[in-house]
């Protein structure tokens, strides 16, 4: 692993701070303490970056949580996987832009910190840090739950601690391992999405042995196209919108390549045709060969009811083993993507600062401690899943909107900065700006005003909106008292 800092290294990870910034008003960043300035590694390879780009868009959300937006929304499921996919198109082409114009290990965090203010980079950092713990515990969570149903004399526990440990090890030893779990665990859901979408096409077209072409049957005739009206497929919609999460880790990972730039933008420029083909194919595939409606859905899932339906053997297994595998990468990703955005802004004196501390190309504190809050959160699940779990799953809910809000109107105000003084960096643009940018912020609000519409989303809601409002707050005292100390 090379640890020299190369011409393509972030300047945040070659200096410890954030290019331009020290410890003043502005916030963006902290002079590293002497000692802990390392660099982070750039050891993740192309392909990593290209398969972490492809695998981190078919994650578990995919395979379980559509039976609820099919549930809720027909056929129509579709159409608001469409809706969905085109905002978070958006979303990462403007993260793209800001990414590959100025690489860093803290991503938006780090882009918002320098456009809005230190107290945007906080309140982003953190509220995302946390959303990926928690998920870390979910995931760990639903990967004990298979791991138990095949060796039922076991318990989740041990599962779990076994998971935590792998993962774990792997991240603090190189980026690299991250980077070869990810490679391997994206082409085995690659291969498996793609298998199910040949199957389901041959039989749609009616050339599967024992199938025949159902045609518009399944889709205009339980029912019709929105069997639940408009309420079902405004669920659906939300539904779909959190199914999306994952695919940010592609721009923190980047920082550590060798090449971020030609990394990044490669990455999000194939964005579109993969969440066309993986989540709307997927759903148009499902819809039209078997009813929305039928009990195998909701029974065993959308994927494992198609396969049964088309006689596939061992359908339910096979899909286990493939949920598995996506619980598994999500949680690796997590653990990552946490660790690298605690580090980050600990390094810009946004967080404890034994977290700035990098070993080895590592940032290793930071992956213990969002390990530890990881497998903390899985005790809470057992001792209080009622209360404190279900707490934390609140308090991040709706956690990705505030990110991508913040990721819009940062980019709105550097996409302006760097027309005007570095336009050479804009190797990735933002299309029709800045028309699609107010189009998708204004997509953030539409669904944040639609999560008031459902009782369970409404509580999230409430939850998320409180936290960052606690972050936003600390942020704004940590900017004030900053601003103090360098004017005396």
């Amino acid at each position: 692993m090379n640890r020299t800092p190369s011409s393509s290294t972030p300047e945040r990870e070659r200096t410890g701070q954030v290019p331009g910034a020290g410890a003043g008003a502005d916030g963006t960043g902290s002079a590293a303490d002497p000692g802990t300035g390392a660099p982070l590694s750039n050891g993740l390879k192309q392909r990593h970056l290209s398969m972490i780009a492809l695998g981190g868009v078919i994650g578990a959300g995919l395979f379980v949580g559509s039976k609820e937006g099919i549930a809720a929304a027909g056929p129509s499921i579709v159409l608001a996987y469409a809706v969905s996919g085109c905002l978070v198109m958006l979303v990462m082409r403007m993260l793209g832009e800001m990414a590959a114009a100025s690489p860093a290990s803290g991503s938006f965090s780090v882009h918002a910190g320098r456009s809005i203010g230190p107290w945007a980079g906080l309140t982003t950092g953190w509220m995302f840090t946390a959303q990926l713990c928690v998920a870390v515990a979910a995931e760990a969570i639903g990967a004990a739950g298979i791991m138990t149903g095949w060796f039922p004399d076991t318990q989740p526990w041990m599962w779990v601690l076994l998971f935590m440990v792998v993962f774990c090890g792997a991240n603090l030893a190189a980026v690299s391992n991250f980077g070869e779990f990810e490679f391997w665990f994206a082409a085995l859901k690659i291969t498996a999405i793609g298998i199910f979408l040949v199957l389901g096409v041959l039989a749609v077209l009616g050339v599967l042995p024992g199938t025949s072409a159902p045609g518009a049957t399944h889709l205009t005739g339980d029912g019709g196209f929105l069997p639940n009206g408009s309420d079902g497929l405004v669920i659906g919609l939300l539904a779909s919108v959190f199914a999306y999460g994952g695919l940010e880790t592609v721009t923190i990972a980047a920082a550590e390549s060798k090449d971020p730039v030609r990394g990044v933008a490669r990455a999000v420029r194939t964005a579109m045709w993969r969440i066309a083909l993986f989540y709307v194919g997927s759903m148009a595939v499902i819809v039209t060969v078997i009813p929305w409606n039928n009990a195998d859905i909701a029974k065993n899932g959308p994927y494992v009811a198609v396969l049964d339906y088309l006689d596939i053997p061992a359908a339910g297994q096979i899909m286990n083993v493939v949920i598995l595998i996506a619980l598994l990468s999500a949680m690796n990703a997590n653990i990552y993507g946490s660790s690298r955005m605690a580090h980050s802004l600990s390094a810009r004196g946004q967080g404890p600062r034994f977290l700035r501390t990098v070993s080895g190309g590592v940032p290793r504190r930071a992956v213990i401690l969002c390990s530890a809050f990881g497998f903390l959160a899985v005790l809470f699940s057992y001792w209080w899943p009622e209360t404190v779990f279900q707490w934390l799953l609140n308090m991040v809910g709706a956690a990705i909107l505030v990110v991508w809000g913040f990721i819009a109107v940062a980019q709105l105000r550097m996409r302006r900065r760097l027309e005007r003084e570095e336009p050479g960096k804009l190797v990735v643009r933002m299309w029709l700006f800045p028309v699609l940018t107010w189009v998708a912020l204004a997509g953030v609000v539409a669904v944040l005003l639609l999560m008031l519409r459902d009782e369970n989303q409404r509580v999230q809601l409430y939850f998320t909106g409180g936290f960052a409002v606690v972050l936003v707050a600390v942020g704004l005292a940590k900017q004030r008292m900053a601003r103090q100390k360098d004017a005396g």
